[in-house]
């Protein structure tokens, strides 16, 4: 597991009169902390385009020490794309937030380690990607670090573009053209099967997605799995879930995962069709935590549904 940026720097050779960023690698195969732009400022199309072309090419942005408010936050995901709304589950839900906190958003006070919003996010602690349970899963998802605990509550990353890479010649052909079954119901039933009403269930049927996803623009192939993928069409379910459940344990090796350790003012950038991420636990009786995260839609189903 590697944690935290490298001192290695590079600025890419600027395209088109764009201005060259100046990136810091954080993991030696994915992930770069870009470092001097503002996102709390407007971008126009040439100085985000060097940013757009980071996030394909590296699959995982940081930018540390910004100043953003809700507004600027959206402001700044819009430039990715549509935003996503959160569904009804979770706490900040039917808003372009998906709030991870322990604090109440109603008065700002602790919320009891016992209390369904507390229950529910424990399943962040699951490797996942962002819904990847809706039909047209997300493109990236942008999280930034409002109130951090000053212990705990890393967020870690695993590229599953290495992890496809490693494969062996005949898994890889074994995973040509499979389908899997997702839905947010089967990963929130690994932590309670009860803490979805049958309302907020039926709101998020299950989807069907590719196993194996191809960046359109680097033309690079990556795992498409996670805490959300359920089983394999047409596939027994147990020997479905089997193999997912294999994929899964020999995919997440320590040399392709980065644990991001928060500072308040961060904001992390990463793609959806690329990584998966989990959660790591944080003492919330004795701490205060709010992350602000919102999510960029996608452009099409990988499968037809």
């Amino acid at each position: 597991m590697i944690r935290g940026p490298s001192a290695t720097r590079g600025s890419p050779t600027a395209e088109n009169g764009e201005t060259p960023l100046e990136l810091r690698k954080l993991h030696p195969g994915f992930g770069v902390e870009i470092i001097g732009v503002d996102t709390a400022r407007p971008l126009d199309a040439a100085a985000f385009a060097p940013i757009r072309a980071a996030f394909e090419e590296h699959g995982l942005l940081l930018f540390r020490d910004q100043d953003l408010d809700d507004e600027k936050q959206v402001a700044f995901s819009l430039l990715f794309g549509p935003l996503e709304k959160t569904i009804s589950a979770n706490p900040a839900g039917g808003s372009l937030f998906a709030r991870q906190s322990n604090l109440d958003i109603r008065d700002g006070t602790v919320i009891p380690l016992a209390d369904r919003r507390m229950i529910y996010q424990k399943a962040n602690y699951l490797w996942h990607t962002d819904s990847s349970y809706k039909p047209v899963p997300s493109l990236c998802s942008l999280l930034s670090g409002r109130v951090v605990p000053p212990e705990g509550g890393n967020t870690e990353f695993a590229d599953m573009a290495a992890a496809y890479d490693a494969l062996p010649e005949e898994t890889k052909t074994r995973l040509d053209g499979l389908v899997a079954e997702h839905s947010i119901v089967h990963s929130r039933a690994q932590i309670d099967p009860n803490v979805m009403t049958e309302a907020e269930k039926a709101e998020v049927p299950p989807v069907r997605q590719t196993m194996v996803r191809v960046n359109p623009v680097t033309g690079r192939k990556a795992l498409f799995i996670g805490a959300h993928c359920s089983h394999i069409i047409g596939w027994p379910l147990e020997e479905g879930r089997a193999f997912v459940r294999h994929l899964t344990e020999t995919a997440i090796r320590p040399e392709i995962c980065y644990s991001h350790p928060w500072r308040a003012g961060d904001i992390v950038v990463w793609d959806n069709r690329r990584l998966l991420h989990r959660a790591t636990a944080y003492d919330a009786v004795k701490y205060k935590r709010l992350m602000q995260r919102t999510t960029v839609a996608g452009d099409a189903p990988t499968v037809p549904q």
